[in-house]
């Protein structure tokens, strides 16, 4: 096969994995996360109950990760990734009936193993396949600024949808199904790009029991896993805290419902801009000492904003900082399973080891959406946010020793594999 042809097969396959690793999660996180003032009242929730509605997803994706680990060491990705897309889309046809708490409760367990068990460590796997040894700082960061920019194209189209309704009787009802059906053929365009662009090959032929046996030790053994999975922990919170700045630009900075659906909107751009960057920066520095950087720029940012300012001079200090807070979480986001090939993990085992790290640094799915909603609803406004913003401060100085370990301990490994060498 020509250069020229490989390299654009190549580069198809990536545009194919960005798309597919994005709208998967348009239906269960976009709607939420772009429009959830407008989903609290369609749906009449509260935040306390949309949190217990994640941490059900979180459960149920959690359990998920381990299975499909193994799964990803087995079946081609292409396989693996058109089938979740297909089944994820099936969940918004019952979405856009406008389901109960029940139903609501019972959709997203179900989008919590479609998202996941035969999905995600497939997309990683494929993705680290696709860095090679040199470039995977550019991988992911590609990946997951890739990601952003389709989130941000498809949110602003579902804005431009749900404007249309604004002027109508049962604008909200009508104007959120319209933004469901969107979002749900997005998905099954998706599964018909992966099915028709990545190669049917890709999978590994399963290890005796022995061999299983004696890999899940490896993994489970390596400390570096479990720091990788703490920091993902961290970094995971630092993104799901930007959820609630639609909640935030209404009560505390006085915007309308659509008008906060535009600042999320619109500051999701910045996500492939800082992913992007990211992974071209710890290509040539560490990955590990740019996250822990990162996470101190995230953490300042977040101490900032729980202060209790003047109106004075809080709006400008407040738009300053929500900035920095979306510039660092998605820069830290779109490298941190870069850490995976820092710390040498065996190639056979990827989807093992990404099951194991996601489980870890996935938990957020469960405790986050819970725990800040009740801080949320407990002291509604400003002072309820000034608690939520100092909590994930907290967060980000615990992702900051974590990753500083981690940092250390890969250097030590570093200096003894060259002494060895020597």
């Amino acid at each position: 096969m020509p250069p020229a042809e490989t390299t654009r097969k190549r580069y198809a396959t990536l545009l194919a994995l960005i798309l597919a690793g994005e709208v998967i999660f348009s239906l269960p996180f976009h709607i939420p996360r772009f429009f959830r003032p407008t989903m609290l009242d369609v749906f009449e929730l509260s935040n306390t109950q949309l949190g217990d509605i994640f941490a059900l997803y979180g459960v149920v994706a959690l359990l998920a990760y381990f299975p499909g680990g193994t799964i990803a060491d087995r079946v081609a990705p292409r396989t693996l990734i058109t089938t979740s897309l297909v089944a994820t889309a099936l969940g918004g046809v019952y979405l856009y009936t406008i389901p109960g708490l029940l139903g609501l409760h019972l959709l997203f367990a179900y989008w919590g193993l479609t998202t996941i068990l035969l999905f995600w460590a497939a997309l990683i796997k494929a993705t680290r396949d696709w860095g090679g040894q040199q470039t995977q700082g550019l991988a992911f960061g590609l990946l997951d600024g890739g990601r952003g920019l389709v989130a941000s194209v498809f949110a602003t189209v579902a804005l431009f949808i749900l404007s249309e309704r604004a002027a109508s009787a049962g604008a909200s009802v009508l104007g959120l199904q319209s933004v469901i059906v969107f979002y749900s053929f997005v998905v099954l365009l998706a599964a018909a790009i992966i099915w028709f662009t990545l190669p049917a090959g890709g999978s590994h032929p399963a290890n005796r029991a022995s061999d299983e046996r004696a890999h899940w030790r490896r993994v489970l053994s390596e400390p570096g896993v479990w720091l990788q999975g703490g920091t993902v922990i961290c970094a995971y919170c630092g993104y799901k805290a930007l959820d609630n700045y639609g909640i935030y630009a209404v009560q505390v900075l006085d915007m309308n419902e659509l008008d906060a659906a535009r600042l999320n909107t619109y500051a999701s751009y910045i996500r492939p801009v800082a992913a992007v960057a990211a992974g071209l920066w710890a290509d040539r520095w560490r990955s590990s000492k740019l996250i822990t950087l990162l996470f101190f720029i995230a953490g300042a940012a977040f101490l900032t904003l729980s202060q209790d300012f003047t109106a004075s001079i809080a709006t400008g200090l407040i738009v300053a900082n929500v900035l920095i807070t979306f510039v660092a979480v998605y820069a830290v986001r779109g490298i941190y399973f870069s850490l995976i090939e820092e710390g040498h993990v065996d190639r056979r085992i990827t989807g093992s080891a990404v099951g194991l790290i996601s489980v870890l640094g996935f938990t957020p799915d469960v405790f986050f959406g819970s725990i800040t909603g009740r801080i949320l609803d407990a002291n509604p406004g400003a002072v309820g946010f000034q608690h939520y913003f100092l909590l994930l401060a907290l967060i980000c100085a615990g992702g900051m020793v974590l990753t500083m370990i981690l940092s250390r301990r890969l250097t030590v490994l570093r200096k003894r594999a060259t002494m060895h060498t020597a």
